[in-house]
């Protein structure tokens, strides 16, 4: 069983955002220090941004206004704090406790992720998606009913009728979307608007991509300030982190369906 949300999701818009902050930070320094919050909904979207590098609060309502469109904002933006920041000027070193989980994709994820992919090419509007064994249920907004039920005959699609979404009806928060994301691999840390130093982010995408190749649970426990994790070191794992967020194209990228 597997939920998918797109991009157009309220809490993938966030999620959205805040990469795209995220990014404005790395065109600006190397290895940023970096975390930011957002919430957006009915018109106003708020950002809350801790960070090392300079970013400039017009760019970041530009960026607002490219993903979300016209709204009111409201931007805060501060220093990270300045001891984590000088214990992180040496060396690359974990920055966070936590607990992390890489679970192998099965088939169901995979097949979902696809079918979500392939309606939000037709109706890139808010929407999400369940897949249960062979029950898929299509919530899908602003689509066309009877041509999505003739397309995929075997799904409930919008059992409530037809509905709006977005965030004029609706909310979105950062991170709150992590089943979507991350599959059966959730636990601890958000993946989004966080710089490559977060465990949240470097041991997440290092669990996931580890799991994929051996097609087997991997978990992992780190400590903040760790330089070596599972007899890796933690700037290995950041590499490997920097190599996937490229691929994809960015951290704005990268929010738009997670890790998969």
């Amino acid at each position: 069983m597997i939920e998918k949300v797109n991009p157009s999701h309220p809490d993938k818009v966030a999620d959205r955002i805040a990469g795209a902050i995220v990014d404005l930070a790395y065109e600006t320094e190397e290895n940023p220090k970096i975390a930011v919050e957002v919430l957006i909904g009915h018109d106003v979207c708020h950002a809350i941004i801790e960070t090392s590098a300079h970013i400039v609060e017009e760019v970041v309502k530009q960026a607002i206004k490219r993903i979300a469109g016209e709204m009111k904002t409201d931007i805060v933006i501060v220093p990270q704090d300045v001891h984590l920041s000088h214990n992180q000027s040496v060396e690359v070193r974990c920055g966070d406790n936590g607990i992390f989980k890489g679970m192998p994709l099965t088939k169901e994820q995979r097949t979902l992720s696809e079918i979500a992919r392939e309606i939000y090419e037709e109706y890139p509007t808010d929407g999400k998606y369940i897949l249960d064994g062979s029950r898929l249920i299509i919530c899908q907004s602003n689509a066309d009913r009877t041509k999505l039920e003739e397309k995929y005959s075997f799904a409930e699609v919008n059992p409530i009728g037809d509905w709006t979404g977005g965030t004029d009806v609706d909310t979105g928060a950062t991170n709150r979307k992590l089943g979507s994301d991350m599959a059966d691999a959730v636990t601890g840390g958000g993946l989004h608007g966080k710089d490559l130093s977060k465990a949240d982010v470097s041991l997440n995408i290092h669990a996931f991509l580890k799991a994929q190749k051996t097609g087997k649970p991997v978990e992992i426990c780190c400590a903040i300030g760790d330089v070596m994790i599972g007899g890796i070191p933690y700037a290995e794992i950041v590499e490997e982190a920097r190599a996937f967020i490229r691929s994809i194209g960015g951290f704005e990228k990268f929010a738009e369906w997670g890790l998969y």
